[in-house]
């Protein structure tokens, strides 16, 4: 799921609340583009469109017949890897034990599912994307904005994401980062305290 909304910029209440019935297939592509109705939205005044690269694509589809309505969903996995009892149901909420267990486990710390769309701006800024799309990608408000899209504007959205779908080495970190990353240098470059040696009588 991560990798979805890396690759979309999407809102955790979308991810939670994303639904087949919003999806749009462009054959002509291979993709799948959702549009998502305006209450679901920040802002609420006009549904948005949201276009998936093809690694955003192949998470999609690895979900596709899970459930009749919603795209992602959850259900309870025993401790020896089998499903619990129950249909899968809805996401309700992203911060949810599922996230900070597999946030713990990849080593993330607190990352918060918000925090991918800023990682989503900032790699699209380095592979030279220009602002526009990129504030069509993240749905950020402007008064020049379309809310009707046309097919060149949904593969200039799809050609942006295909440029960050993978890791080439170059990334762009946040300054906030950047300083944790300082002062954990700092603390392990510190000389080591010497235990000091009790006086004998």
């Amino acid at each position: 799921m991560s990798l979805f909304m890396l690759n979309t910029g999407a809102r955790d209440d979308v991810v939670c609340s994303f639904r087949w019935a919003w999806e749009i297939q462009v054959p002509e592509m291979g993709i799948s583009v959702f549009e998502v109705p305006a209450a679901h939205v920040k802002g609420r005044k006009h549904s948005r469109v949201l276009v998936c690269n093809s690694v955003a694509q192949s998470v999609i589809e690895s979900v596709r017949g899970q459930h009749d309505e919603f795209v992602f969903v959850y259900q309870r996995i025993r401790k020896d890897g089998t499903r619990g009892s129950g249909k899968p149901r809805g996401i309700e909420t992203m911060n949810n034990t599922a996230w900070q267990r597999a946030r713990k486990e990849a080593g993330l710390g607190d990352l918060h599912v918000h925090d991918l769309r800023h990682t989503t701006g900032m790699r699209l800024r380095e592979a030279g994307v220009l602002e526009p799309t990129i504030a069509d990608i993240l749905w950020h408000t402007s008064p020049s904005m379309t809310h009707h899209y046309s097919m060149a504007q949904i593969v200039e959205l799809h050609r942006a994401l295909e440029k960050i779908k993978d890791d080439n080495g170059c990334w762009n970190k946040s300054l906030a980062t950047l300083k944790l990353e300082q002062e954990a240098t700092r603390r392990d470059a510190s000389p080591p305290k010497v235990p000091q040696q009790r006086k004998t009588p």
